[in-house]
């Protein structure tokens, strides 16, 4: 009721929640309902090239139920930027460093199944002039129901890729290309990352 008397007394207009599956979202959305309390409006998911666990359930909820979807991680902590390479070990200060948060993304990504995904991926913008960050963001962004990307950067210089995503033009074979990254890869549990 916390979050619900914030909205009424006009604090905030709109409440979303972070990492919930789509069955902890459809209790939540199903508790607003029953007990006449603001719902939440927007859902914020890690989504990318390497982790579309969402599209099977929590992106066809959200499209029904009418909720933004604000992702974050769109270019997997930069390792969609391509600046790692396999059989490397990742530098200090980088985000695959930095304590618990660092252990949590080299979990996540620091594998060769996903080392050759971002080759595979390197290797079809050969020529074509794109940043693999930009496109990685561009993918996100032209996905069904995804409202927003939240995009990180510890330099204008990191920046620039988020900035060139919303106008770069996804053909079929830069489209098929994305899919074919993550078909590579193996699945993981719908529930990872959740908390």
């Amino acid at each position: 009721r916390a979050l619900d008397d914030l909205v009424r007394s006009g604090k905030v207009r709109y409440i979303g929640c972070s990492n919930y599956p789509a069955w902890r979202l459809g209790q939540a959305l199903a508790a607003s309902e029953r007990l006449g309390i603001s719902r939440y409006d927007s859902v914020q998911p890690r989504y990318n090239l390497l982790y579309r666990e969402i599209e099977t359930e929590l992106l066809p909820l959200c499209r029904n139920e009418g909720l933004g979807v604000i992702v974050y991680n769109p270019i997997a902590g930069g390792f969609l930027s391509g600046k790692y390479k396999k059989g490397d070990d990742p530098w200090e200060g980088s985000r695959f460093q930095l304590g618990t948060a660092g252990k949590r993304y080299q979990q996540r990504y620091w594998d060769d199944a996903y080392f050759d995904a971002v080759q595979l991926l390197r290797e079809g913008l050969d020529g074509r002039g794109q940043a693999m960050a930009s496109v990685a963001i561009a993918w996100v962004l032209a996905q069904p129901g995804i409202t927003a990307a939240i995009v990180g950067a510890s330099s204008a210089e990191q920046l620039e890729p988020a900035l060139d995503a919303p106008d770069l033009e996804l053909d079929d074979e830069l489209l098929e290309l994305c899919d074919n990254v993550w078909l590579g890869l193996p699945r993981r549990s719908v529930i990872e990352g959740y908390r």
